[in-house]
Parts: C-alpha cells; structure tokens; sequence
C-alpha cells in the first residue's frame, strides 16, 4: 500500500485536477508516470482511483511477482476463493480469473485517461505465462486469451522480448492487440523489437485494422544493470572501475532511445505513423534503486526525454513525489558519453553483452519462480491452507 503519497496529492477527481508539481514537470518534459504495482487493496481502498484522478499516475503495469506478492497473501481475495474454491476450479484457471479481475478493475479506472489521450496512456498491462518465454505458438494463445478475458480497449498484453517471443509480438499486434515488449536489455534487442512492431502494424494494417487502436511500449529494464555491472566492477578492486559504478544503466538506456529517435525517422514507421499508429514508446522499468548509495529518483531524473514512460514501483513514486525539480531533457545530447561509459567498461574487462545476456535469462528465471510460487500459494489458499 502506497502511504506517504496521499499527504503529497490532493484528493480531487477527474483527469485535469492539479497534480503533483514533480509529476507534472516530468509530464511537461513529455514523461508518462505509469505505477508498478496493482493489487485488491489499491483498488478497493481507492488509492488507484486517487493517484488517476490527481493525475500523479497515468497508467499501470504489473508481472508475476507483483502477482504473487498480492495473491500470495490471500487476505484481500479470500471471499472469492472460497467461491471458485466451492466451484472446483484449478489454481491455474484461480489465478487468471483474480488476475484479469484486478486488471480489468484498473482498466476501468484509467479509461478516462485512455480515452482523453488518444490511447496514448490509461494503459494496464498483463503478463502472458512466463513459462512460455521461449515458446512462441503458446505465447500468442496466451496473449489471445487474456485480451479476449479482459476485454478492455486499454489492456495492454506484456509479451517477453526473446528471440521467441519476437514474432509472437508481430502476430499479436496484427491481431489488433496492444503490446507491452517486456524483459528487454539490450539496445540491440530493442532494434528487433522495434522492426517486429513495424511488421505487426504492417500487417494489421494490411488487415483493414485501425492503427490508432494498437498501443505498444518496449520495456526497457535499467536498475538490474547497474547492479550486475557493479558486482563485477567492485570484483576490479580499481580506480578505474569506482569510476564507472552506477553509470552502465543509464548510458544503456539512453542509446536505447537513440534507436527510438531512429525509428520515428524510419520511412515505414512515417508510414504508418500517416494512417494513425501510435508509437512503440520506451518504457523505463525496473526503476527502483538497488544500491542505497544511490538517489532513491536516479532512474527517473537521468532518463527524462520526450515520448517515454516511466514505470515506478510505490517507494520511487513516492520519492519522486518528494523530489524537487525536473532536470529537463537528460537524454539530448548524451550520445558520447554514454557510448565513452560502454566502451570503457569494455577496456577494464567487463563483458556488456554477457550482462545483458544474463540478465534477460535471469529476468525470464525470476518471473517463471515467482509465477510457479504463486500456483503453489494459490493450490493452498484453494484449500484452505494459508503459508
């Protein structure tokens, strides 16, 4: 539950109610605040409700952890186990059914925001099983079922961006479903995401869908980067690699929106862009700081650039709150310095692209255990049995 929160927003409703200062300087700088996390409580209590309509939070995004954390514990869904418990259903069918049922809710509360931007936000997003990251035929059903589940305009179906999931990406977004491209590391990565995207509006446009009705962001994971990165440097022991703690993240990120500035030159997005097609914006997740050394706002302040969303888990959202001041545009002009951070890293023998391989294998591990850690919670709260 979000706390300090309600003392930093007003308690008004409707979309165009005055928000947050800091918030609204990053919406100025053309950042949407997105909240990473979604459970009954928020929604029942009302807080989601308020941090929409302060205009604090334009959207939501959830994962297989953020589900078990909720889920897991059983207190806020305990009636409606005990239904679908009485009705013999799996613990597999349980969690879809909880699950969409709190996304759907979410959708509902942001459809404002969705309908007054365009699509552009309002957007709640919802993870295909984990354990199909690497099973591209399983990962589009999935995507499949919870669009039709949901049945809201504003869903958006998180797809993992591995080598399997690339086309399932093409395929779900020609069926006229919304994307969220997640687990992404690398900017060489987000270039397949982003010529898998252009493909999959091709062909939804080919079908006679309407392009304005496809939303799509490519999640870009930067936290977990420096915390790799920096576990190997602080192995150096070195001047030279102090000097580079903390800033693989960001300078990845920020060439990573180089692509993004390289797409929206791209004849064929110009294209598509022509017959209304909203673009596949980065979105910066996995933006809580790791190392308390660090400034709690350092994944939202160092990456503000236009087009983006930032996705915050509560504690990040709540410091940003706090914070004073929006440093503008942080990317604009960064190009060097961060290809210099990258191409040092190179000189000291830290492997990059084996981070980032590594990563995008851990996210997928983390997610499956989480998820597979959920089944097991959710079995027992079936049968009346709480950990």
């Amino acid at each position: 539950m979000i706390s300090s929160i309600d003392c930093a927003i007003s308690r008004t409703s409707g979309f165009e109610a005055s928000m947050n200062r800091t918030v609204s300087r990053l919406a100025h700088e053309g950042v949407s605040v997105w909240l990473d996390d979604l459970n009954r409580g928020l929604l029942r209590s009302g807080e989601v409700e308020r941090l929409v309509g302060s205009g604090v939070i334009v959207g939501v995004t959830t994962n297989p952890t953020i589900f078990h954390n909720a889920l897991g514990r059983g207190a806020d869904y305990e009636e409606e186990l005990r239904l679908l418990r009485s009705n013999g259903i799996s613990a597999l069918e349980a969690i879809r059914v909880l699950t969409s049922g709190d996304v759907r809710e979410a959708c509902d509360v942001l459809r404002p925001v969705y309908e007054q931007t365009g699509g552009r936000d309002g957007r709640v997003s919802i993870e295909v099983d984990p354990r199909w990251a690497h099973d591209t035929d399983r990962t589009i059903d999935e995507a499949r079922q919870l669009w039709t589940l949901i049945d809201r305009p504003n869903v958006m179906v998180k797809i993992p961006a591995t080598v399997e999931g690339l086309p399932a990406v093409t395929a779900v977004l020609a069926d006229g479903i919304s994307v969220n491209v997640t687990l992404i590391f690398s900017a060489q990565r987000y270039e397949q995401v982003i010529e898998a995207f252009l493909t999959g509006l091709e062909q939804a446009r080919s079908a006679g869908r309407r392009l304005d009705r496809i939303g799509s962001v490519a999640s870009f994971f930067v936290s977990r980067v420096d915390t790799e990165v920096d576990r190997r440097l602080d192995l150096l022991e070195t001047p030279a690699a102090a000097a580079l703690r903390g800033r693989a993240a960001i300078a990845n990120a920020r060439l990573a929106y180089l692509r993004y500035e390289a797409m929206l030159r791209d004849s064929r997005w110009v294209e598509l862009s022509a017959a209304g097609a909203l673009p596949l914006r980065p979105l910066w997740a996995s933006t809580g700081v790791k190392d308390p050394a660090y400034d709690q706002t350092r994944y939202v302040m160092e990456l503000v650039a236009p087009g983006t969303v930032n996705t915050m888990p509560a504690a990040t959202l709540d410091a940003v709150i706090a914070h004073r001041g929006v440093p503008g545009n942080r990317i604009a002009g960064s190009y060097d310095d961060a290809r210099e951070v990258l191409s040092r890293l190179g000189e000291i023998g830290i492997d990059f692209d084996a981070v980032l391989d590594l990563l995008e294998h851990e996210g997928i591990t983390k997610f499956r255990t989480s998820w597979q850690a959920l089944i097991e919670d959710v079995e027992l709260l079936l049968h009346g049995v709480r950990r």
